[in-house]
């Protein structure tokens, strides 16, 4: 069995609570870090003065944890809208500060599927991701794509068109098993230049499934959280607890060990009624391998 040291993550969100309940939470299951949602409410950077981000960093800092990445997902059609783009890349970047703030350099989205063809779309979201890319370049920073929508040596062909790695890769392993029926592994080799932040997710795929109707697309319904949810429970494909899926972990983790990646394996769980069980059964089985 692969041996791995990386520290544990935890999306406060999965536990369904305010976020500083979630935070003890976190720390109660063996967590070594979290990662939070900045989109809206009392985490949107619009929301959070100076001092205030001071004080979060300090409360967190003070249970023993650390910020993995924040999440910045805008959702919709990510960044295929050319009217709505002008709006969500300054909200981005918003975000991005946010995150330096608080003490992390990564900030985890989706952009939309990348087309196959170099379409219109394709621009609209290459010149979307390349002005990201050049911000979080200038930080020492990353906005990293979350895995799924799209074939992993895709999404590479796609970011190999931008400047530097400020849009790199958050490798979550279910996406690929559960929507497009990729390889994680295989993914994980391919994408090596690019994974600053990682998922761990477990799924199984019923059946074949359109990634636009998951995902969204321009004349596609938007992406949603709770579609991705409801989706993942009585849809094509099923979110079940680490090791009841698809994702080969031993294979999946040497493959992280190879690449020498030493960051968080971030804990995802959209699903289920009993998420502080199921994530706290996730601690231990990522403890299982250290």
């Amino acid at each position: 069995m692969t041996k791995i040291t990386n520290p544990i993550g935890v999306i406060t969100d999965s536990f369904r609570l305010p976020v500083r309940e979630a935070l003890v939470k976190a720390k109660e299951v063996g967590a070594d870090g979290v990662q939070i949602y900045a989109v809206k409410g009392e985490m949107d950077p619009a929301n959070l003065s100076q001092a205030e981000r001071k004080e979060l960093r300090s409360y967190i800092d003070s249970l023993g944890l650390h910020i993995s990445a924040l999440v910045g997902d805008l959702g919709g059609h990510g960044f295929q809208d050319k009217q709505a783009n002008p709006e969500k890349v300054e909200k981005s970047k918003r975000i991005l500060d946010l995150a330096l703030d608080l003490g992390t350099n990564v900030v985890t989205t989706h952009i939309g599927i990348v087309p196959h063809e170099q379409n219109e779309i394709f621009y609209t979201m290459q010149q979307a991701c390349e002005e990201l890319s050049q911000y979080a370049n200038s930080l020492g920073a990353h906005f990293a794509i979350e895995t799924g929508p799209e074939p992993s040596a895709h999404l590479k062909s796609f970011l190999d068109t931008l400047t530097g790695t400020g849009v790199a890769v958050n490798f979550d392993p279910a996406n690929m098993v559960m929507v497009t029926g990729d390889d994680p592994v295989q993914g994980v080799y391919t994408l090596k230049d690019y994974i600053v932040h990682t998922h761990v997710k477990d799924g199984v795929r019923l059946r074949e499934v359109d990634p636009r109707d998951v995902y969204g697309m321009l004349g596609y319904e938007p992406m949603t959280h709770e579609k991705i949810a409801e989706m993942a429970t009585s849809g094509p494909f099923k979110e079940v607890p680490l090791g009841e899926g698809k994702v080969d972990f031993d294979a999946y983790f040497q493959a992280l060990a190879d690449i020498g990646y030493k960051g968080y394996l971030t804990i995802e769980r959209e699903v289920g009624d009993t998420p502080e069980t199921d994530i706290r059964k996730a601690v231990e089985f990522i403890k299982s391998y250290r």
